[in-house]
């Protein structure tokens, strides 16, 4: 499997939704850069925020894009084009209504499953074959309830089962740069 060269986190711009489940991918990337001693710096020409870190030599692209959710494509596009960079070289971190507050899930390929921000980037990109980390964040019950439900700060329990799965899966994202996957999946999917 090819190694990671991109790490988009979806998630929408403003301090309005700053603390809302959408936004786990912005809180998985905000670690990340934490712990790589990294910052964000804005880059108009990639529609979003931007960080490098280098891992095993190679340099790591970190990407919160700043167009909102369902136009996350035209971020990541406008970044994978100027570096050359492959479909399946790119790792999107994600909230998942379908995943439970407790797990998170590294997948390659698939559909969007109604996650606006996927669609837009499998649209622009002309493919769905990047990997995903999938962070769960629960289901509120009703197919009626899904908007607010996402647009909502998570209650206080929530939030730290969320913040445990993105620590998990950080643990396991040098085996996913390194394209060992399955060996992530592996962990990932088992430890608790």
């Amino acid at each position: 499997m090819s190694r990671v060269s991109l790490i988009v986190g979806l998630g929408n711009p403003g301090s309005e939704y700053e603390h809302t489940r959408h936004n786990a991918g912005f809180w998985f990337l905000d670690e990340l850069a934490r712990r790589e001693n990294v910052s964000f710096k804005l880059e108009k020409k990639f529609y979003g925020e931007v960080a490098r870190y280098t891992h095993a030599g190679k340099d790591v692209w970190l990407l919160k894009p700043t167009t909102f959710m369902n136009l996350s494509g035209q971020a990541v596009q406008a970044l994978a084009n100027f570096y050359k960079i492959n479909l399946d070289e790119i790792l999107v971190v994600h909230d998942e209504l379908d995943l439970s507050v407790d797990t998170a899930r590294l997948k390659k390929g698939g559909g969007h499953g109604g996650h606006n921000g996927l669609r837009d980037i499998a649209s622009k990109m002309g493919g769905n074959n990047f990997l995903r980390l999938r962070i769960g964040i629960g289901h509120p019950g009703d197919k009626s309830k899904v908007t607010n439900h996402v647009l909502k700060k998570a209650s206080t329990d929530d939030q730290i089962s969320i913040e445990r799965n993105i620590e998990r899966a950080l643990n396991v994202l040098p085996l996913v740069i390194a394209g060992e996957v399955q060996k992530a999946m592996n962990e990932l999917h088992t430890d608790k």
